[in-house]
């Protein structure tokens, strides 16, 4: 089964490794006998996601990247094991299409002349503003 990602861009399953483990935290006594909690491991060089979707989860400053290029999610929110699954695989999803989207670079702009002249005008008058403030001097 492949997973959509975007237009034409599907994510064949077996480049994803799924593991579940005890969840942390609280939840009674069903916490410490039910393996609820997913560790999904994704290699990024190994997938058969494009070379942008690659570049762009690479270039991620992402502390769940790993140095080999592994993508590792925990997924441990929900009560069931299937809902974990769920939430890590959309979570997933999410990240590769932001590594798709390719950023336009800035245009350098100028601020207009008369922004310029209401920014020096406001300087100009609350220097005097300040001014008008100090000590006076009887001579």
């Amino acid at each position: 089964m492949d997973i959509f990602i975007d237009d034409g861009v599907y994510l064949d399953d077996s480049s994803i490794d799924m593991q579940a483990m005890r969840a942390q935290g609280a939840g009674g006594q069903n916490v410490n006998k039910v393996s609820s909690a997913i560790h999904l491991k994704f290699n990024i060089h190994a997938s058969n996601l494009p070379y942008r979707y690659k570049q762009g989860l690479l270039k991620r400053k992402d502390s769940r990247i790993t140095e080999e290029g592994i993508l590792v999610l925990k997924a441990q929110n929900q009560r069931t094991q299937e809902a974990n699954k769920r939430d890590a695989i959309e979570r997933l999803v999410r990240l590769i299409r932001g590594a798709g989207v390719v950023q336009l670079p800035r245009k350098a702009t100028r601020p207009s002349r008369s922004s310029v002249r209401k920014r020096l005008n406001s300087k100009t008058k609350h220097g005097l503003q300040k001014q008008l403030r100090g000590k006076i001097s009887v001579e």
